[in-house]
């Protein structure tokens, strides 16, 4: 049998599981967009502005792995934006 406020509590803990994973996927998108628009300045510079490079370059496998998941983050944003935004789902 199940408790009263049971199936209220697990769609609680389902937004908030939803709401962690956009906000994660959130900052990893202005990551991504932040480095591109410094790779844009440095090269218009001549220079090389890429952040992820500059703190994980020495570790290539690490820092591909920082593309793969900001692309992953985006998306996520794309499919799910309708679902997460409060501006939205109004």
């Amino acid at each position: 049998m199940k408790e009263p406020g049971e199936k209220g509590s697990r769609l609680l803990d389902q937004q908030r599981y939803r709401m962690n994973i956009h906000s994660i996927a959130w900052i990893l998108v202005m990551v991504g967009g932040l480095n591109w628009l410094l790779v844009g300045l440095g090269g218009f510079m001549g220079s090389d502005w890429n952040l992820v490079h500059f703190i994980l370059g020495s570790v290539p496998a690490l820092e591909w792995l920082v593309y793969v998941l900001v692309g992953v983050s985006a998306v996520y944003e794309v499919v799910m934006h309708k679902t997460t935004c409060r501006n939205c789902s109004m």
